[in-house]
């Protein structure tokens, strides 16, 4: 393994002392290497549509305080734990924040961003993993750390790179989410699949995904502007505009023909939408759904149609580490393009309210990143 660089005493980061107020850059120390970890230099940290929420407490998305918060991000290895084996000193990673306990698998929580109240996430959100990656380096689980093909992926096309910069590279962290609820009902080539709503940042990746996995894909949506774009992305993507009226979202979906699969990524707010009873209810017999929306509470379900049609329904939680595995090849083989992806902004820690608010106007196809 080739020699780690020293690592300084501080580093800036983004700190929130308390909970729901505003976050302050400090120096704070910089996180040593244990073992099963790796200390990455950020190199970019995403920012989401709803970063400004979850920090400012209107989001009910209660962690223990105080913390360095994050998100996903690309990281260059900057030291690792004596247990590693393969991450080497200075080699760049994709960071998933999606992080589960090693003692049992069904505790998770989001780094820098929810422990969701269970006692083992909280106390591995608010001890060992306390500090994400909004600043200049952050200590993660090394399951966590997917190597990236720096060469093939950033290098010039003359020399047979694909010509990306860093920070399109962050547009995997949305991409993935839609990948692992596709792979867990095992949307095929040729099949057809419809994701709703699919004009939010996760579902409108979900939709260019599904694509490259060889798929035909009915977008579902109110956005005019975005279903536009993207039908011009594939010929294999149409679009169904989401009316509220069940029967005349059957309808349409029914110009397609037969429908094999649906992905369900609905916000919060959609609990009471109609294109979940018409999404459903125009599937084949033997059809599948994942359902991987944030709905906070009970939705009306078309339990006839599951059970007259032999539906298979499935709950899917993000993605597993073979998903995240599996889509970065998809990548680095041209399989799943990135030319689509434009930065809508790179900001420093300084400057992290004014990413929140660059973020929250961001189309599915943008990508905004903090860097230390």
């Amino acid at each position: 393994m080739s020699a780690q660089q020293a690592l300084p005493a501080t580093h800036r980061a983004l700190v929130q002392r308390d909970y729901g107020k505003p976050l302050v850059v400090e120096d704070i120390p910089t996180p040593q290497p244990v073992p099963g970890s790796a200390v990455l230099r950020v190199e970019a940290a995403a920012v989401v549509s709803y970063q400004k929420l979850a920090y400012n407490g209107t989001w009910p998305n209660r962690y223990l305080t105080p913390i360095v918060p994050g998100s996903w991000a690309i990281g260059r290895v900057a030291a690792v734990g004596p247990d590693a084996v393969s991450l080497q000193s200075g080699a760049l990673v994709l960071f998933s924040n999606f992080i589960h306990a090693r003692d049992d698998p069904s505790i998770a929580f989001l780094s820098g961003f929810a422990d969701f109240a269970q006692p083992g996430s909280r106390k591995l959100m608010s001890g060992e993993w306390r500090e994400s990656t909004y600043g200049q380096y952050a200590k993660v689980p090394l399951e966590n750390c997917f190597p990236l093909d720096e060469a093939r992926l950033c290098g010039s096309p003359d020399s047979g790179g694909l010509g990306y910069k860093i920070e399109q590279l962050m547009w995997a962290g949305l991409a993935l989410v839609g990948y692992g609820g596709l792979r867990s009902i095992e949307v095929k080539a040729g099949e057809t699949v419809v994701i709703a709503p699919a004009t939010g940042g996760f579902s409108g990746a979900a939709a260019v995904v599904a694509v490259a996995m060889g798929a035909r894909v009915i977008a579902m949506g109110r956005n005019k502007d975005t279903m536009k774009y993207l039908e011009g992305l594939s010929p294999r993507i149409h679009t169904v505009p989401m009316t509220g009226n069940e029967e005349e979202e059957m309808k349409e979906l029914a110009r397609f023909g037969c429908i094999d699969a649906f992905l369900d990524l609905s916000p919060a707010a959609a609990t009471e939408s109609a294109h979940l009873k018409s999404a459903i209810k125009s599937l084949r017999a033997g059809g599948r759904v994942s359902l991987m929306g944030g709905l906070l509470g009970d939705s009306v379900f078309p339990y006839r149609s599951v059970v007259h049609k032999s539906l298979t329904v499935k709950g899917q939680w993000m993605y597993s580490p073979e998903d995240a595995r599996d889509m970065i090849k998809m990548i680095e083989n041209g399989i799943l393009s990135l030319n689509h992806v434009s930065v809508a902004g790179k900001f420093s820690l300084e400057q992290w309210e004014q990413a929140f608010e660059v973020a929250a106007g961001m189309k599915f196809n943008d990508v905004t990143v903090l860097s230390g």
